[in-house]
């Protein structure tokens, strides 16, 4: 089977786990975490209210701009490899 077929069968996963960077991330989650704990801690009534809020419209822009960078760079390997294949 090729590539397409992969693909087209659902058998390559875009978002695969890569273990070289597993570990580096996980400490970043962690970290991460617990400075938004300690920071939601501190905070009471409308200023936790705001901060969350304000995480909420933080993961929804990661979120949106993690997909524009694969789009993007799904669409420039493609035209790599439409260009190659002329």
């Amino acid at each position: 089977m090729g590539f397409i077929e992969d693909l087209f069968y659902g058998n390559i996963d875009a978002q695969a786990y890569n273990p070289e960077f597993g570990a580096e991330l996980k400490k970043k989650l962690n970290d991460l975490t617990e400075l938004e704990k300690q920071i939601s801690d501190k905070l009471t009534g409308d200023e936790k209210v705001l901060f969350l809020k304000y995480m909420d419209k933080y993961i929804e822009f990661t979120s949106r701009s993690l997909l524009d960078s694969f789009t993007t760079g799904f669409k420039l390997g493609m035209k790599c490899a439409f260009d190659i294949s002329r």
